[in-house]
């Protein structure tokens, strides 16, 4: 723009054509649209501290909560126990058959069936070896009889179906637990490994 004698500045032939074409669209009430954008303003200083926090936040934490959020919870199998459904009232029977019945530590008769408690041994009652275990197995014949008629129980089939005597071999079990496992923590049996060990 030049200068002219009273110090004025006088518009050069471009800014007059520019600024009529400005008060031309103020007139027609579109200036704004003409007008050139306002530069936006750069992030504040705690604006930006709180978009570092942020991106931290989640750059540490985002790949635990997403994978929380797709992965499905494991579910924890219940493992229900077998109903215990067999029941009789238990007698002594030392020798011959029986209905309901213990013979000795680790032999029973049920429903006229005799079964040989497949998991442990117990000491003889027939035929003892010494006097020490007749009177320990005649503690765990009393026992046995006991846990058998303390309520119902199961009958569970191991490895074996019977025994060379023709005995029906089975666990004898209440809520799961072995009546068996109960006798050996009593002392009145021992675990079953395949063969008799002596009790004298």
């Amino acid at each position: 723009m030049a200068r002219i004698g009273t110090g004025r500045r006088v518009p050069s032939r471009k800014e007059k054509v520019a600024l009529a074409w400005l008060a031309e669209a103020r007139r027609a009430g579109g200036a704004a649209r003409f007008q050139r954008p306002r530069q936006k303003e750069g992030i504040g200083g705690p604006a930006l501290v709180y978009a570092l926090c942020l991106g931290l936040l989640i750059g540490w934490y985002g790949p635990e909560w997403a994978g929380s959020v797709h992965r499905p919870r494991p579910t924890v199998p219940v493992q229900s126990l077998p109903a215990d459904i067999l029941f009789a009232d238990f007698g002594f029977c030392h020798r011959g058959g029986g209905t309901n019945c213990v013979v000795d530590g680790d032999t029973f008769w049920f429903k006229g069936e005799k079964y040989r408690i497949a998991d442990i041994d117990t000491p003889e009652t027939h035929g003892p070896r010494c006097a020490a275990e007749g009177e320990l197995g005649a503690q765990a014949t009393r026992r046995l009889q006991a846990l058998m008629n303390d309520g119902a129980f199961s009958l569970e089939r191991g490895d074996r179906d019977t025994d060379r005597y023709g005995r029906t071999l089975r666990v004898v079990t209440r809520k799961g637990e072995s009546i068996g496992t109960m006798l050996v923590a009593e002392g009145l049996a021992r675990n079953w490994d395949g063969r008799r060990h002596p009790w004298c």
